[in-house]
């Protein structure tokens, strides 16, 4: 996440000529979907506990598309 707002600042200040911020915007992309695939990944993993009659159950987190 670091890299990505170095990229998104550099980005925003404007002194990069044209190549070099086609680069930086293409990077931030790759990186983007990386973190997006991070965060899938863990969102199929998590799981919620729910209390019912005194016993924890364990459910599978479902996301709301």
């Amino acid at each position: 996440m670091s890299k990505l707002e170095e990229i998104v600042t550099e980005l925003e200040k404007g002194e990069l000529n044209l190549d070099e911020s086609v680069s930086k915007f293409e990077e931030g992309i790759k990186i983007s979907k990386e973190c997006n695939k991070i965060l899938e990944d863990a969102e199929k993993k998590i799981t919620i506990l729910i209390n019912k009659d005194g016993e924890v159950v364990e459910e599978k987190f479902e996301t709301e598309d």
